[in-house]
């Protein structure tokens, strides 16, 4: 088997859409495919985001706003 291919969601808060659209991808495409989702310039998680996934069953309470730098250097598709 070979390893999932590794996306990068970007958008400047990373506090919504990119959040929204790593969980998605993650709990849709497990194992084939891993997102990750971070900001330029990161807010907070936007409660709203957390909300309007969990009632679709997918919980990204858990996710962090992290600055791009933070996936530097790291190999991604």
């Amino acid at each position: 088997m070979s390893d999932p291919v590794q996306v990068l969601f970007l958008c400047p808060g990373n506090s919504c859409r990119s959040q929204m659209a790593d969980g998605i991808v993650n709990h849709d495409f497990s194992g084939k495919i891993t997102a990750v989702s971070a900001g330029t310039e990161p807010h907070v998680l936007n409660p709203r985001a957390v909300q309007v996934m969990h009632e679709i069953g997918i919980d990204i309470s858990r996710n962090s706003s992290d600055h791009l730098s933070r996936y530097e250097g790291q190999a991604l598709d």
